[in-house]
């Protein structure tokens, strides 16, 4: 009997408790380690799914089509385009008719005359109010990457969580399998006297519960990919197989992530384009106040009798130029205005960096968090626990063997 004494300490370890939960906790607590390691590890047992297939490429060129957002961002950069245009264009001139003394008799038929009027525009205004413009151009356009990149965000995100849903079912039917196994040890082992119906029962509810597991997890998946579905701008797209795992995520060194987060996010680079037209807008109030040109000519007909020769005067020509005197509006309060829209600007770039920096601090904590427990898990804590599932299995094989053997009737 010495060659059954490994076996039968280790069945005495299971019996010496007297509650039957605690004889079947750990070896689902064993089984639940192996299907988290297959999690890991990517070697799920799930056979391949007959569902189509879409990697996240794919879902991302769908958003860009047909997510409704990205079409009000290129219609503000038409709108950008077309105040730029409008912005520099010369004022249109004026043409009229003007007569005078129009009664006949001594007059003649008075003076009849035609005439163009035109502003000239001075002090470089309209090459600075399409410097404002550009700005504002340059701004709807970083806008509309801002937006793109949010929707390219949003699919990622969208796209993680049905990934995690739908290895979240595969790997509860693992588990759920796992669960009928040990349902169908517990059956052996009662058979050999070796497990008391409490503890078969129990396995028979810890199985049912892993298929109840099962359900929820699909249901889970239906209601996330509903989600993922919206968010591309497609509610109709089909339920598909995703590509991709959860445990292939790059490390990253924190400082430089912020940093990057900071440097080349779009809202920096908003809010910096605003203080470049603040001061574009600064620079052309403080143009206003020089006057404009105002001219006026034409050509006269004059019917008058000359003095001198007795007859009519006949054509003349006429040019009138005149300028605004700034004296009492000199634009005192769009210069002030425009002053505290740049240093509103500068603050603003001061506040989104805060705000940013603050926000990826949070972020790469969470992530570097996160890390170490995969490291953790898939490395130590996991490996360990497969180890003793594999020597749990092993052990349980021999002792059936073992037991069957001794109990088997032996030849004269």
């Amino acid at each position: 009997m010495n060659n059954l004494t490994t076996p039968v300490k280790f069945m005495e370890v299971r019996t010496a408790t007297s509650s039957p939960l605690f004889r079947i906790t750990p070896l689902v607590l064993l089984f639940s380690w192996a299907f988290f390691l297959v999690a890991l590890s990517g070697r799920a047992q799930t056979p391949a799914s007959e569902q189509n297939t879409i990697t996240f490429e794919e879902l991302q060129q769908i958003a860009l089509q047909n997510n409704p957002t990205l079409a009000p961002s290129a219609a503000n950069i038409r709108a950008a385009e077309g105040r730029k245009k409008q912005s520099g264009l010369y004022p249109n001139p004026t043409v009229g008719y003007q007569g005078e003394e129009i009664r006949g008799g001594s007059f003649r038929g008075g003076e009849q005359e035609f005439f163009m009027q035109q502003d000239i525009v001075m002090g470089g205004k309209l090459g600075l109010n399409r410097k404002v413009f550009d700005q504002e151009l340059k701004q709807a356009q970083a806008e509309a990457e801002e937006q793109e990149m949010r929707v390219v965000t949003n699919v990622r995100m969208s796209y993680i969580r049905a990934l995690a849903a739908q290895q979240t079912r595969e790997l509860r039917q693992n588990l759920s399998k796992l669960a009928d196994d040990v349902v169908e040890t517990a059956h052996q082992l009662a058979n050999v006297g070796q497990a008391d119906a409490p503890d078969v029962l129990e396995s028979e509810v810890e199985a049912q519960q892993a298929q109840l597991a099962v359900t929820m997890a699909k249901q889970n998946q239906q209601r996330v990919w509903k989600e993922l579905a919206a968010v591309v701008g497609n509610p109709q797209l089909p339920l598909m197989q995703l590509e991709g795992k959860l445990e292939d995520t790059p490390s990253v060194n924190a400082d430089e992530l912020v940093e990057k987060i900071i440097n080349e996010n779009p809202a920096v680079k908003i809010a910096e384009l605003g203080i470049k037209r603040a001061e574009a807008a600064l620079a052309r109030a403080k143009r206003e106040p020089i006057p404009d040109l105002q001219i006026r000519g034409g050509m006269q007909q004059n019917r008058e009798l000359s003095e001198i020769s007795g007859r009519p005067v006949g054509l003349q020509a006429f040019v009138d130029v005149g300028v605004r005197i700034p004296i009492f509006n000199r634009r005192q309060g769009d210069i002030a205005t425009a002053k505290a829209e740049t240093e509103r600007a500068r603050r603003e770039v001061d506040r989104v960096k805060l705000v940013l920096c603050e926000r990826a601090a949070s972020v790469v904590q969470n992530y570097t968090f996160s890390r170490t427990a995969v490291d953790l898990y898939k490395n130590q804590m996991i490996p360990r626990a497969q180890k003793a599932h594999e020597m749990y299995k092993k052990n349980t094989r021999i002792w059936l063997w073992r037991t069957h053997r001794s109990s088997s009737p032996r030849e004269p």
